[in-house]
């Protein structure tokens, strides 16, 4: 059964548009003839989760698969979750409008230590019970929110003699699930480790044979059990030092990390209508890296480094483009710097779509690999902003965590992107790295000091840092696993920076609070007696966004939910810096923070929680590259260099891919903006249906993207950002709708009126529909400027019991009326009163209608003032007349914008 929504998504909630459903490149199969049904349920908001590129390539997959339909959730926003709650209405999927409880598997990203609370609020929301012992022994313990959205039919196939729940799969993915689950372990059916493009198609054939064969929850989940990459934490148990093993003999002990080539057609989809975080296209050139600095955990568990053909590259960015209609694109890895073909393959690109204002962005490059080939690819008309990620500031301490970055090449690389015209890059630092001094500290500050004296230059302004100096976080399956420090000693190094930095201009230093990192810390290498710390966390209110609006809430509620579990004793340990290995390398001649715990010699050797979780580097080549950090020892990059003998390159797991660069394409040029004006053309459209809940900012980005996939050849402004030259006469009030809204635009190139029309009426959405398309004179005046007045339709309701001949007396009484005064706050905060009935032209009542018990609504059309010098009547004031007039209070129900009349 398809949930009301229409009641729940109103113009009243907070950007409506993101629980519509219907972006652009949005799959709708039928829910009928699918045989499984998955929701990818992203426990953010829509605006984060929308423009995830493992959501997108995993929602494309899992609908190519025959007889699978995938289905979207986002976490929503707090007025949402408050009208579901009120309205006891479960949590639905954006396309189907359908319960998550109709569903037979839900999938969760699960990439941040701190995120799932979200996860447990949308369980919550949705009526599913939040751990797997609970969902188990619920079969006659539905919700009813659950058991009326479940037809018998369903609830029958899935009976069995052994305990069934009705409740779907509930699973999660992401690096934080396959880094270690174990404090999510209570929460969810299975975690899938790793790459899940071939992973997920596999486990729906295994659901779809268990459906159709009828298998109990236990025996499905045993079936899942054998697919490499599935990891059910109910068929395993904890040991008393915290390890896990298996507590029945038909389950593998390790379980592997999956592993599957990028395949970047699958990047295409979903294009939003309103604003997402990452608003571009964006394409992946290579998974895996292979740098092998010591405290990164995305570099350990996504070996080996797979480049993807540069032709395919090139090929999904220009279809991509095309069928999007996005302004700009973005090529995704962990170190984009070492897909050797990004110069040509970004050349090419420039080059293939150099008329059309299209901008590259990369995220934060090796700065070694930086020159002029990459700065001419990101250079141009918007040229993006540029991020480089140094993580310390000496030679000693980059050796120590494998960084491979000299001084000479910091420079040579900074000094580049200077040259080539950036006067301001951000900078990325860590403190409280293994074996750090204060020099080493301070050697950030006297690091930014240089690079800017030697980035000077007549006619330049100073060149301009950003930096970020975050706290180092051990994360699991790295060589600095076994290390932390002191919340104490953070803060002290902080200090210490913050006196030096004061010294220096032109630099703006952020600081990532201590008390996210010790409790990132604590959540990401615990074991699984943390999933009561996670749940308490949510009861008492803290969820990921808390943290930014409130971080001392946020804090206190983790910190009470810690108690609660009997766990201080343990975060107490985080705080002190539990394992710190450096104090007994003073007599190596490393000098280490005083105070340190000192380390046992056995202790590399004690079982983790994360140690079933096999993501192919061995844990002995791990406790070696620490050694190797003591002795400030490089190991090279095996994508480039010698094999490091990690553990990864084999059979499970395959091998490096590094694909050698084509040449690169000669430059043709940067985009210069066609400002000629061919023809112009006014548009005259409407604004329906759930169109209506789409913001004027994101209309006109719709337009912006429309006549891009439309092909048709529009003028753009002049000026150091060209925008096209499309002009809305108008905005339209959220949640009104329209069948009498204008735009004009402006062209290269003639074309035909009929072929303008039916190619820009092919590429929009169906509720916003074309009506008619008149060439103008290129001198005339815009049809913002020629706003004279405007015809609406409202739907008013009497919050007292009315009769048809009073509502037609009190439209006399205003139409006969000479003043109606009316006091108005300007943009100034000063008061001053208008005559509305001078902006009144026509009034009229078109329809009354019962909507309620002792209540009447009609609806009034109305002629009125629309000109942009402020002579306005809006809808507003028609009930401030009405509540004049007939001393009774009124409510706008609905505004529906006939038409807008130009004057000559």
């Amino acid at each position: 059964m398809v949930v009301a929504v229409e009641k729940l998504i109103t113009s009243d909630i907070l950007k409506p548009a993101r629980y519509l459903g219907n972006e652009l490149l949005a799959v709708h199969k039928p829910w009928d003839t699918a045989a499984i049904r998955w929701v990818l349920t992203y426990p953010e908001v829509y605006e984060v989760g929308a423009s995830n590129l493992g959501h997108i390539i995993l929602y494309n997959v899992l609908n190519a698969q025959p007889r699978q339909l995938c289905d979207r959730a986002y976490l929503p926003g707090k007025d949402l979750a408050a009208k579901l709650r009120e309205t006891n209405t479960p949590l639905f999927a954006v396309e189907s409008k359908r319960s998550l409880t109709e569903f037979d598997i839900l999938g969760f990203s699960l990439s941040y230590e701190l995120g799932a609370t979200n996860i447990l609020e949308m369980l919550d929301l949705a009526g599913i019970p939040l751990t797997w012992r609970e969902r188990q022994g619920s079969s006659t313990s539905l919700p009813e929110a659950a058991l009326c959205y479940r037809g018998a039919e369903e609830q029958e196939s899935r009976e069995s003699t052994d305990t069934q729940s009705s409740f779907p799969l509930i699973f999660a993915g992401g690096q934080t699930a396959t880094s270690n689950p174990e404090p999510y372990a209570d929460f969810f059916d299975f975690i899938a480790l790793g790459d899940g493009e071939e992973l997920l198609p596999e486990i729906g054939l295994v659901l779809e044979e268990g459906k159709q064969a009828g298998l109990s929850r236990e025996h499905l989940l045993l079936d899942l059990a054998q697919i490499p990459g599935v990891y059910v934490p109910q068929f395993y148990d904890m040991a008393e030092d915290g390890s896990v093993h298996p507590n029945r003999p038909d389950v593998p002990k390790r379980i592997l990390r999956r592993v599957a080539t990028p395949i970047p057609a699958y990047s295409i989809g979903l294009v939003p209508y309103v604003e997402t975080v990452h608003d571009r296209l964006t394409i992946e050139i290579r998974r895996g890296c292979t740098r092998g600095c010591r405290f990164c955990q995305p570099g350990m568990l996504t070996r080996p480094a797979r480049d993807v053909e540069p032709e395919k590259v090139v090929e999904a960015i220009e279809q991509g483009m095309r069928a999007t209609g996005y302004n700009e694109f973005s090529l995704l890895s962990l170190s984009c710097s070492d897909y050797l073909s990004l110069p040509a393959v970004g050349m090419e690109i420039k080059n293939r779509l150099k008329n059309e204002n299209i901008s590259l962005t990369l995220p934060s490059q090796r700065v070694d690999r930086f020159d002029e080939n990459i700065a001419n690819i990101l250079g141009g008309t918007r040229q993006g902003g540029l991020t480089f990620a140094p993580e310390a500031g000496t030679q000693r301490m980059r050796d120590i965590v494998n960084k491979g970055l000299t001084n000479e090449e910091l420079l040579r690389g900074v000094k580049t992107a200077w040259e080539q015209g950036w006067d301001k890059i951000k900078l990325y630092f860590m403190i409280g790295l293994p074996g750090e001094t204060d020099a080493d500290v301070v050697g950030i500050a006297e690091t930014v000091s240089w690079l800017q004296r030697e980035c000077r230059g007549k006619g330049r302004k100073p060149l301009n840092f950003n930096l970020t100096i975050s706290n180092f976080t051990p994360k699991p399956h790295t060589p600095f696993q076994w290390h932390s420090v002191s919340t104490t000693e953070f803060k002290r190094k902080q200090n210490l920076l913050r006196q030096e930095f004061r010294r220096i201009k032109a630099v703006k230093v952020n600081f990532t609070d201590v008390r996210i990192s010790a409790m990132e810390d604590f959540v990401g290498r615990g074991d699984r007696n943390l999933s009561k710390v996670v749940r308490l966390a949510w009861e008492l209110g803290a969820g990921m966004d808390s943290w930014y609006e409130n971080l001392d809430r946020a804090f206190g509620a983790w910190g009470s939910a810690i108690a609660q579990a009997d766990l201080d004793w343990k975060y107490r340990q985080v705080e002190n810096g539990e394992w710190n290995l450096f104090h007994a390398e003073a007599s190596k001649g490393i000098e280490v923070e005083e105070n340190s715990p000192l380390s046992t010699p056995h202790s590399l050797d004690i079982p983790l929680p994360w140690d079933h979780i096999d993501t192919g580097i061995d844990k002995k080549w791990l406790q070696e590259d620490l050694q190797r950090a003591l002795e400030a020892a490089i190991v090279p990059d095996c994508s480039f260099e010698g094999c490091s003998h990690c553990g990864v390159c084999g059979t499970d797991f395959g091998h490096n891919v590094v694909i050698e660069s084509p040449a690169i394409p000669k430059f043709a040029g940067e985009f210069v903006p066609n400002t000629t004006k061919a023809q112009r053309l006014r548009v005259w459209f409407g604004k329906q249906g759930n169109m209506a809940l789409m913001s004027h900012l994101d209309l006109i980005r719709l337009f912006d993207r429309v006549v891009r996939r439309a092909g048709l050849p529009i003028a753009f402004t002049g000026g150091f950002h060209p925008m096209p030259r499309i002009s809305l006469a108008t905005a339209l009030a959220l949640g009104a709708t329209s069948s009498g809204e204008i735009a004009d635009f402006e062209l290269t190139v003639p074309v035909e009126v009929d072929t303008f029309q039916e190619k820009l009426a092919r590429e929009m959405p169906t509720d916003i529909p074309i009506y008619n398309v008149e060439q103008i004179d290129l001198k005339a005046s815009a049809a913002t400027q020629l706003l004279e007045s405007a015809e609406y339709l409202i739907t008013v309701a009497a919050l007292a019991e009315t009769t048809p001949i009073q509502w037609q007396n009190w439209i006399d009484t205003i139409k006969a009326k000479e003043e109606l005064w009316y006091e108005q706050i300007t943009k100034s905060g000063k008061s001053q009163l208008i005559n509305l009935r001078d902006r009144l032209f026509e009034l009229e009542l078109v329809e009354n209608y019962n909507c309620v018990a002792e209540s009447m609504s009609s609806v009034i059309r109305y002629l009125g003032s629309y000109r942009q010098d402020g002579l306005l009547l809006r809808p507003e004031q028609i009930l401030f007349m009405l509540e004049t007039v007939a001393g009774v209070e009124f409510q706008l129900l609905h505004i529906h914008r006939n038409r807008l009349i130009l004057g000559v």
